[in-house]
């Protein structure tokens, strides 16, 4: 069995570190906690758990916080989790089983990091993270904001997942340090851009926003899955401007990256939607919930946008174009994947209203599944 270091930065992290690191029971051997300046009960919690604590005096460098917590470490291998990061019942069963399983050739442990969920508790968007590492191999981190774990060799890709529970209000921080970067003149790298126009746009600062997502593409040195995401920001920048024109060439920039993805299916078929244009947007969202999942990817992934939201989106399509039970039929495999939706449910009476005996209710046996003939309401 292996034996793992758990390392965390952390500040002012009473009301999420306990349940954190409760989480880790059975899994980490030794509890690691750099504690960047906090004024509240950070150190007593952690102190209750176990855990060995360190001061780092912050430098406005997460990386360089992270890379003191993993100097600290001693066993094996390293997690690294931040506060309001859970881990729930059953990847805490996989991750125990791994912890068993792992062979020594590999140098790191993918873990998808689900960030969003919808109102059934159904991930909506996710990425993999490199999450457990072996410290023999001194990986380090790199940035000073969004820092990135540099690693290579051999990666296990575990079904283990790590869930977010952000618990606190988003600030100008990371914006801030940018800035100061910024006016001090320092040369960003591409993947600076990219996370530098992505603080700009959570800010609402558009026209700045998609004129560094424009530096960004332009250095032709990003990585795929953050140029497919920097076209996508982009579009959306220039739609809040108002510039409906720029925003149909930045979702086709998409297409100079990958192949057609369901994300960029479904905003293109929003896109033509607004215009009046439903034919053609019913391509684009019928398209979306045909594509294949790229299970290997370690980008950003929107669940939604292959589950039910193409679907509600046919819906209103094929509403507008008059044809009533189509729509009712994409609103009830909607509600397969979404049942408390209130959308679907408001649509779900209006069809029923509008259809009499010929609407059709879909019975669900699972997520997106259904079971047997349509059942015509009588």
């Amino acid at each position: 069995m292996i034996a793992i270091s758990l390392c965390m930065i952390v500040r002012n992290e009473e009301n999420s570190l306990a349940k954190c690191l409760a989480g880790v029971a059975g899994i980490a051997d030794e509890i690691i906690i750099v504690d960047t300046g906090s004024t509240d009960k950070t150190k007593e919690i952690a102190k209750s758990f176990g855990a060995k604590i360190y001061d780092f005096k912050w430098i406005d460098d997460f990386a360089a916080a992270r890379n003191y917590s993993f100097s600290k470490a001693t066993k094996e291998y390293i997690l690294w989790l931040d506060a309001d990061d859970t881990i729930e019942e059953k990847d805490q069963k996989l991750l125990r089983e791994l912890k068993t399983t792992l062979a020594p050739e590999y140098n790191s442990v993918s873990m998808p990091y689900n960030l969003a969920f919808d109102g059934e508790g159904n991930v909506v968007s996710s990425l993999r993270r490199n999450r457990v590492v072996r410290r023999d191999r001194q990986f380090q981190w790199i940035g000073p904001v969004h820092e990135y774990l540099a690693v290579f060799g051999p990666i296990f890709p575990s079904d283990a997942c790590i869930t977010h529970k952000k618990d606190k209000e988003h600030t100008d921080r990371n914006l801030r340090i940018y800035r100061k970067r910024a006016e001090q003149g320092e040369e960003f790298s591409p993947r600076d851009l990219y996370y530098y126009a992505n603080e700009l746009r959570d800010h609402g600062l558009n026209e700045e926003a998609v004129d560094y997502y424009g530096r960004f593409l332009n250095t032709g040195q990003g990585w795929i899955e953050d140029n497919f995401q920097a076209c996508l920001k982009g579009a959306e920048c220039w739609a809040k401007q108002g510039n409906k024109e720029q925003e149909f060439q930045w979702l086709c920039k998409t297409l100079l990256y990958d192949k057609p993805r369901s994300e960029f299916s479904c905003r293109l078929g929003a896109y033509l939607f607004e215009r009046g244009d439903y034919n053609q947007a019913v391509y684009w969202y019928d398209l979306a919930l045909r594509l294949p999942e790229n299970k290997d990817n370690m980008g950003m992934t929107n669940k939604a946008a292959s589950t039910w939201l193409p679907h509600l989106q046919l819906c209103l399509c094929y509403d507008r174009l008059g044809q009533h039970k189509k729509a009712s039929y994409h609103n009830e495999l909607a509600l397969t994947f979404y049942p408390s939706h209130p959308s679907m449910l408001y649509n779900r009476d209006y069809f029923k209203e509008l259809l009499g005996n010929q609407y059709v209710e879909i019975k669900a046996v699972g997520k997106g599944k259904t079971e047997g003939k349509h059942e015509s309401r009588r």
